[in-house]
């Protein structure tokens, strides 16, 4: 199980972030300021880094130089509430491998994850397509198979698959489907779900997926 380090100080951002990688398969551990990530590093243990700007202490182009400085080579995504090009520019420069501003949704953060896991040999080809009975859902070309058939998703579509997909048979409410999907900043109200269930039910088959009443919905 590939292993990931968080290191964000906001607890909002930082448990959204944790749950939905456990949800992906992956293994997080999180950590909220900078001196503690690099003694984390330090053990090896961590195939990629997702770090935060904003510190205490040493702020996260402090860790990343230090890191680089130490000849650590994994995949490093910087992630900030600072948009300025300088701030992206200090950051590629200092050697990080993505940058990605807050807010962000979460489908956006997996598909860097997942790039930048196959660009340092860390995620094999297997890895990238998931399968449940005779659905097949490619990470890398967004598409899914049921038997013969093909369909290429919109990017939310492709997202709510992949929930899906991951957690066969188990009843997924709204609530989680909207954090998961739509992001920390998702609208409790929102009926966007039942309407990209319905699109999704309309490419891989109506009866895959199952509305379980006051629950939510899952894959069958």
């Amino acid at each position: 199980m590939t292993s990931i380090l968080i290191v964000e100080d906001e607890r909002r951002i930082s448990s959204f972030i944790e749950k939905g990688l456990s949800a992906a398969g992956y293994s997080p551990t999180v950590v909220d300021d900078g001196l503690a990530a690099l003694d984390y590093v330090a053990t090896g243990s961590f195939e990629l880094v997702l770090l935060d700007v904003g510190l205490p202490g040493i702020d996260g182009f402090e860790v990343l130089t230090r890191l680089r400085a130490r000849g650590e080579t994994m995949p490093i995504i910087m992630l900030t509430a600072r948009t300025s090009v300088d701030d992206t520019v200090t950051g590629l420069d200092g050697g990080a491998n993505d940058y990605l501003p807050k807010p962000f949704k979460f489908d956006e953060l997996m598909a860097r994850i997942r790039l930048r896991l196959r660009e340092s040999g860390q995620q094999s080809v297997a890895e990238t397509v998931l399968r449940h009975g005779d659905i097949a859902l490619d990470l890398t070309t967004r598409r899914v198979t049921v038997g013969s058939l093909t369909n290429d998703l919109s990017a939310r579509e492709f997202a709510l698959a992949e929930q899906f997909v991951r957690h066969p048979e188990q009843v997924l409410s709204r609530e989680q489907l909207l954090s998961r999907v739509w992001g920390f900043d998702f609208d409790p109200g929102s009926n966007v779900v039942d309407v990209y269930v319905r699109y999704l039910r309309g490419k891989i088959g109506a009866d895959r997926i199952e509305t379980v009443r006051g629950m939510g919905y899952r894959l069958i």
